[in-house]
């Protein structure tokens, strides 16, 4: 069974830095795409920023260059990582990690068929 567990939420002000951390217990396969979603209060979850077992990142249009998603292994776990620079007061939400099994669209895919962490909160203040 995937297991995800989101790590380094936190209140910042806003132009200041927070790097989440998920650490999973996946296989390649269920593994094959990473991300993390954001969910704000009254709003639909969005997908973030997603990298593929190859490496291949994508990001929402409103976090590119400022957010930088990565990924390591160690000891048998998967590391995802979300580095968030500049930060805005419309970027509170709670954050996900999520992984899924391959899908050329991998933000559809883990919305569809992804296993999810619980959540990390965010809250930037102006």
């Amino acid at each position: 069974q995937v297991q995800l567990v989101e790590s380094g939420g936190g209140s910042v002000q806003a132009g200041g830095s927070l790097r989440l951390s998920c650490s999973a217990s996946a296989d390649p396969y269920t593994s094959a795409c990473m991300g993390w979603f954001r969910q704000a209060l009254g709003k639909e979850r969005e997908g973030v920023a997603a990298i593929s077992r190859t490496g291949l990142t994508s990001y929402a249009d409103s976090v590119k260059g400022r957010f930088t998603i990565s990924k390591d292994n160690a000891n048998n776990t998967l590391y995802l990582y979300l580095q968030m620079d500049s930060l805005k007061p419309e970027d509170t939400a709670m954050y996900y990690c999520a992984a899924s099994q391959w899908h050329p669209d991998c933000f559809r895919m883990m919305a569809v068929r992804g296993y999810w962490g619980q959540g990390t909160q965010v809250t930037v203040s102006s």
